[in-house]
């Protein structure tokens, strides 16, 4: 069983914030991930639904605590190391353009407050994530982000414009080709064909 952990803050009032972007990933893709049902689980404190990829069995895990407080929502899931190899964490990267998806895996959090909650929690860094771009970008192609942090925190708290929505769409296709690949084939693999997309 593959966990994949979409990455939000809960409440109405975030549903459409950048930050959200794992959540709203996941629920564009939730259909072709056969997860439907989403039910409350009290002790991870998280909402929770089992579908497949493939025939391969997933659950999403939607932390219904706050983002700096995400590891809570995923150490009950997490008692050995094979378990850490089954996670996959989706969330929103300032650092990479609006349409951009990334594979990484065992490397530090660049400064996102539920990876590194995450990584606290279990005690390693040694999962992978699937990065979704969320910052505009340059003519040149590079992003074109908020400098300071309160500038950071009150984009990533804005919410995605229609246009950028209709983008997060479009992407959405490619964090399903990713999430098949992890779940059918091997890390390596899927870091190799989404990476140089």
């Amino acid at each position: 069983m593959h966990y994949i952990i979409a990455l939000g803050n809960p409440g109405e009032e975030y549903k459409a914030n950048r930050h959200n972007c794992g959540r709203i990933v996941i629920d564009l893709i939730s259909k072709k991930l056969e997860l439907e049902n989403f039910k409350e689980d009290k002790k991870a404190h998280a909402l929770r639904s089992k579908g497949a990829v493939e025939g391969k069995k997933i659950e999403a895990v939607f932390p219904n605590n706050f983002m700096n407080n995400s590891g809570a929502s995923v150490k009950p899931f997490v008692a050995s190391v094979k378990d850490l190899e089954k996670i996959i964490v989706v969330y929103d990267d300032i650092d990479l353009p609006l349409g951009t998806v990334r594979i990484s895996y065992n490397r530090g959090s660049g400064g996102h407050n539920g990876l590194s909650s995450i990584a606290k929690a279990l005690k390693s860094e040694a999962f992978v994530r699937i990065r979704v771009g969320v910052s505009p970008s340059k003519a040149s192609g590079k992003t074109k982000k908020p400098d300071s942090g309160e500038g950071v925190l009150k984009f990533l708290l804005g919410n995605f414009r229609p246009k950028e929505l209709e983008e997060l769409k479009k992407i959405s296709k490619t964090v399903l080709l990713a999430l098949i690949l992890l779940v059918t084939e091997d890390r390596e693999r899927a870091m190799n064909e989404i990476n140089s997309l």
